[in-house]
């Protein structure tokens, strides 16, 4: 939609797991600034998706999930953008994060969200946004690959950066197809630093 520039900020949630491994990559790739986040543990994942700045947040008691009271993520986000905020913000937890994100984006931002990992995005009158004229979109991949064409040219990227090792496939951990109930509670615990693969 053109609401982001190439050398603005971008702040992207749960970049110690797969998909935002690959977001926060992508967004690299395309000249965005990122500032992650993750949990306690799973640091080593700046180096993969090389975010520009990492907010590492404690886990909650007894779990492997993010704890993101634990930390002023809006403090720590406006600190490095200079009071502005991030101009999107790509959030794939949900819940737990709605209020972060909207409050860490700068004058007509854009919260993207796509995923429900503490829950869905409760609902919330348009009028919050007014604030700072901000938006807000739902995607999902079908509306992004309607057609043959739009396939090949988003497949063709992808599998160009890959091909290039300019985007870096982070496999975790391989399960024999056997084992796929512990591969599924491998992931529910919340403990993949990138894709599981599954042996046929």
């Amino acid at each position: 939609a053109g609401l982001v520039k190439p050398g603005e900020w971008m702040l992207i949630h749960g970049v110690g797991g797969g998909t935002c491994q690959w977001a926060a990559q992508m967004a690299k790739l395309k000249g965005y600034k990122v500032i992650g986040t993750c949990p306690k543990g799973k640091e080593g994942v700046d180096g993969a998706t090389a975010c520009d700045e990492l907010i590492v947040t404690d886990t909650i008691a007894g779990t492997p999930y993010e704890d993101y009271s634990s930390v002023d993520i809006v403090g720590k986000v406006m600190e490095v953008t200079n009071g502005e905020g991030v101009k999107a913000v790509i959030d794939g937890i949900g819940a737990s994060t709605v209020d972060i994100s909207l409050d860490s984006l700068a004058r007509r931002g854009i919260f993207v969200t796509f995923g429900n990992a503490s829950g869905a995005v409760p609902a919330f009158p348009p009028i919050r946004l007014i604030k700072k004229s901000l938006f807000m979109t739902r995607p999902k991949m079908l509306d992004y690959v309607s057609t043959r064409e739009e396939l090949m040219m988003r497949a063709d990227e992808v599998f160009g950066w890959i091909a290039s090792g300019d985007l870096k496939v982070g496999i975790d951990k391989t399960f024999d197809l056997e084992d796929a109930v512990a591969g599924h509670q491998y992931l529910e615990a919340g403990k993949s630093k990138g894709k599981l693969l599954y042996k046929i």
